[in-house]
């Protein structure tokens, strides 16, 4: 039997995705409609619970309307820096509304719902994010979009059963960016059964994360002993958490989603 050359298995999409890296400046240069709509057209062939897509996309293109967004994302210049920038919002309502039509009654204003809708939402969005960096474009994803929701919700009028759960900015790179680096392959693939790490995978996975120059001067100039302190003391400290959370579970309840 002939052997199989892994190489040659690696697609250019894949090739692609290996190479990706986000970008935040863009050149004032506008995305043609036409190609976001073909772009999005294709998106929306990814995989969906029940061939439902329970998802919508609010495009945005307007400056003043940029400039109300950005607070929402603690003022990020790439919301008003992006020709576009679009909210990928979880979106129950137009199935509610069609269940409403045709005499059947839908019970989707609850947690499983929410998650099925934003599992759909995100699938939708990663797929978007590989074509569109496919053809070239630029996309930094915004995981500030379920930090401060409510804001969201208002600004976009999103009505009950919609939740935005992610936030693109999209356009033509001006910027070659680094990449970002990655765990390797073993710290995150577990064969049969999910084997729990010990101290020695912790510092086998992470240790060259912790060396690499830019973290060891991250730690540094935040007088932290390690990297991980960085993260739990300044970045995702647990006040925020637990404040972001209390948010995040107000603003479903009043989308609908939490009785």
């Amino acid at each position: 039997m002939q052997k199989v050359n892994h190489l040659s298995l690696i697609t250019n999409m894949m090739q692609s995705i290996l190479k990706r890296a986000t970008v935040r400046k863009y050149k004032q240069e506008d995305v043609a409609p036409e190609l976001l709509n073909e772009l999005l057209s294709a998106a929306m062939r990814t995989q969906t619970m029940g061939n439902l897509q329970l998802y919508s996309v609010v495009v945005t293109r307007d400056e003043k309307m940029k400039q109300r967004l950005a607070p929402a994302h603690f003022g990020q210049p790439m919301v008003t820096g992006a020709p576009v920038v679009l909210t990928i919002c979880a979106d129950f309502r137009r199935t509610t509304r069609w269940c409403e039509e045709r005499k059947a009654d839908p019970g989707y204003d609850n947690l499983l719902s929410f998650i099925n809708a934003a599992s759909d939402a995100l699938l939708f969005t990663q797929t978007f994010c590989n074509l569109a960096e496919d053809a070239g474009l630029g996309i930094c994803y915004l995981g500030t979009t379920v930090y401060q929701p409510q804001q969201l919700v208002e600004i976009l009028e999103l009505p009950k059963l919609v939740m935005p759960v992610a936030t693109l900015t999209v356009g033509w790179p001006d910027e070659t960016p680094a990449l970002s680096d990655r765990l390797p392959i073993e710290a995150i693939v577990h064969n049969e059964t999910y084997r729990d790490y010990s101290a020695d995978d912790i510092d086998r996975f992470y240790s060259p994360k912790e060396q690499l120059l830019e973290n060891k001067h991250f730690v540094e100039i935040n007088n932290k002993e390690t990297l991980a302190q960085v993260f739990t003391d300044l970045r995702y400290t647990r006040r925020d958490n637990e404040a972001l959370s209390q948010v995040l579970l107000d603003t479903l309840r009043r989308q609908g989603f939490l009785s």
